[in-house]
This record gives C-alpha cells, sequence and structure tokens, in this order.
C-alpha cells in the first residue's frame, strides 16, 4: 500500500446483536479466524466489539463484555495484531489494556474523570468519539445539522482540554465526529460532518477517524438495504480519505483496500495540466471579464 494513506480498522463484532453481522462471531474461534482474515486483507488494526451500540442494542454487562473478549484479544495480541476495543464501560477498558489493547474507542469520548489517571498511566492510543447522545448508545433524535456541527466542536474543545489536563499526552488522542444516528435521525448531520473532515482535522490538529460503513444515512440516501449499501459505504470512505482522514473503521477491508491503492496510483502518475488552446480564454470570455471590472469600478 502508498504510504499516504489512512490506516484500516477492520470490526470484528463478538456480539449477538451487531445490525450487520449479530451473532456471527460470538464463538471466540470464529472472531479469532475472521480476524486474520481482515488482517491478511490488509487491516492496520483488528477493534474488536463486544456490545452494539444502534438504537434498540441490548444491555450487556461489563462482565459479559470481558468474558466475550477474554479468549480474541489475546491470541490476536500475541500474533502482533494491534487490536483496539470498541466499549465505554470503564471494567472494560482496564481489561482492555490489562490484555495489551493498543487502542481504546468510547463512543461516549471518555466521560468519567474518575479514569482518567488510569489513562494517564497506560499507552494506548484513544479514539473521542462525539455523539449527540453523550451516554449510552445511540437512539433515533431528530437533529439541526448546524447545531450538531457546532456541537462537535464544543465537545471536542472540552473533551481534549480536560483529557490533557489530566496528564494524557496530546500524542495518544484521535478524534471521532461521529456519524449516523450519532449525529441524527437523517442524513443531513452526517453528510456535513463528512464535508467538513478537513475543517474538523485542522481546527484541533489530530488525527481523525471516521466510521461511515454500513451507516442508516448511507441507506436512507440511497434507499438501499444492508445488504447492498457496500458501494455507498466505499465512496462515502474514498470521500474521507481524500479529506485527509487518518483511520478508517471499515467492515469491508478488501474493497477500501483496493480503491486506496488503485486510487492512489492514478494520482500519483497523473499529468499536470497542459493549457491547450481550448483551455485558454476566449477574447470574448476576456472582453466580458474586463467589461464587468470596468462596470464594478468605484
Amino acid at each position: 500500500m502508498p504510504p499516504n494513506r489512512p490506516l484500516l480498522v477492520g470490526i470484528v463484532n463478538i456480539t449477538a446483536d451487531s445490525f450487520s453481522d449479530g451473532g456471527r462471531f460470538l464463538a471466540a474461534e470464529d472472531a479469532v479466524r475472521y480476524a486474520r482474515r481482515l488482517s491478511a486483507e490488509g487491516a492496520d488494526i483488528i477493534e474488536l466489539g463486544p456490545a452494539a451500540s444502534h438504537p434498540g442494542a441490548e444491555k450487556v454487562t461489563a462482565s459479559e463484555e470481558t468474558r466475550r473478549l477474554a479468549d480474541v484479544i489475546d491470541p490476536l495480541v500475541a500474533a502482533g495484531i494491534p487490536v483496539s476495543v470498541d466499549s465505554f464501560l470503564p471494567e472494560t477498558q482496564r481489561f482492555a489494556i490489562a490484555h495489551g489493547a493498543s487502542y481504546l474507542n468510547d463512543i461516549q469520548g471518555f466521560p468519567d474523570p474518575g479514569l482518567y489517571e488510569e489513562l494517564a498511566a497506560n499507552r494506548c492510543r484513544l479514539i473521542v468519539m462525539h455523539s449527540v447522545q453523550r451516554t449510552g448508545p445511540a437512539t433515533k433524535v431528530l437533529t439541526d445539522p448546524s447545531a450538531v456541527q457546532g456541537g462537535i466542536e464544543r465537545f471536542f474543545g472540552e473533551r481534549l482540554s480536560a483529557l490533557q489536563a489530566a496528564g494524557i499526552s496530546r500524542e495518544r488522542l484521535i478524534i471521532d465526529p461521529g456519524l449516523g444516528y450519532f449525529l441524527g435521525s437523517t442524513p443531513e448531520p452526517s453528510v456535513m460532518a463528512l464535508a467538513r473532515l478537513r475543517r474538523t482535522k485542522a481546527q484541533f490538529d489530530l488525527p481523525v477517524l471516521v466510521s461511515p460503513s454500513r451507516k442508516s444515512f448511507l441507506r436512507t440516501l440511497t434507499g438501499r438495504e444492508l445488504e447492498h449499501i457496500g458501494p455507498a459505504s466505499l465512496a462515502a470512505e474514498l470521500y474521507a480519505a481524500c479529506q485527509g482522514v487518518d483511520f478508517i473503521r471499515t467492515h469491508n477491508i478488501a474493497a477500501i483496500r483496493d480503491a486506496l491503492t488503485v486510487f492512489n496510483t492514478l494520482q500519483a502518475h497523473r499529468e499536470a495540466p497542459s493549457r491547450t488552446s481550448e483551455d485558454r480564454p476566449s477574447q470574448w470570455h476576456l472582453r466580458a471579464v474586463e467589461t464587468s471590472s470596468s462596470s464594478e469600478a468605484p
């Protein structure tokens, strides 16, 4: 893979009710096998999700989360595969740290100051996600897109300051604006968040992770059912890559890996535009510009 591309985070849901693959990887051997497959397809990081976070997801206790993780995380870490754990429960986060996780992904954005001292004492990177819910899994709420964007900026301003004040180094932080139901029940907030990724990255000067893969807003935009949402997911991921994101969290590693390989190869070999007679502005156009400029002069 070319060096100028986002790191790819392969999703492995160890859950009974994830909207896209619930129940497929509850058995530890199935989860490990699938994680190794994603790694072979080009995943730089494997993210283990021991509980679903979509609207209506069943509540899972910390003890059940750690039970689901126990026989999956250890063989992956032992094989040298960087592992992220997707959980907002402090007990699960402690378990993940103790078992060698390289990343923690918290959909609540690490709201508990009581955990900050422990986080500061470790080296794993923290994916700080924004959501309009602030606590718990996603819910279906109607939101104003412009207000959501302002909320994203305020949230990161406050939460990143709190984490750094607690001694968590800036180099360990990654931000995720959230997409889909985490921003609202209509597509517009997610579309706006994606369109402003470059601005968000520049404003906070931190690595950005996004996960449009199979999200609800893509299904609404295209009218496609879940089993046919792959092309829309890939389009959103490529757009995010063009906006300079640093991590793409996805269900289909092979698709985005191949797309980025081809895209970056073509970019590297594109010719500089040349000015032919067809490219040059016509005399009529030049006269129109001159006329317009003179008419606007005070």
